[in-house]
């Protein structure tokens, strides 16, 4: 038996506040739609189960806690190395 973990999504949103929030959310066909308005927009998107259920206990528009940063600037530090982006050059 093969056991079969459902598929969850968290968009993150950083730069409003003075900590990333969460933007979307959602199992399934949820996820489905958020992660394809991500590939729609050039997003990258990070795959990290343990950090998605993390994330995905928090409501919509609530920062992440303290407790996650190192995880999250992780993911951000590769997105804006991605982008071509350094502490000297942010766009």
């Amino acid at each position: 038996m093969k056991y079969r973990s459902k598929k969850t999504a968290v968009a993150l949103e950083y730069g409003k506040k003075a900590a990333p929030s969460v933007l979307a959310k959602g199992h399934e066909a949820m996820a489905e739609k958020i992660i394809a308005e991500a590939q729609k927009q050039d997003i990258p998107i990070a795959e990290d189960p343990q950090l998605v259920a993390l994330l995905s206990q928090l409501e919509l528009d609530e920062q992440i806690p303290e407790s996650l940063y190192v995880s999250v600037a992780v993911v951000l530090s590769w997105v804006y190395w991605l982008q071509g982006m350094t502490p000297d050059n942010v766009k």
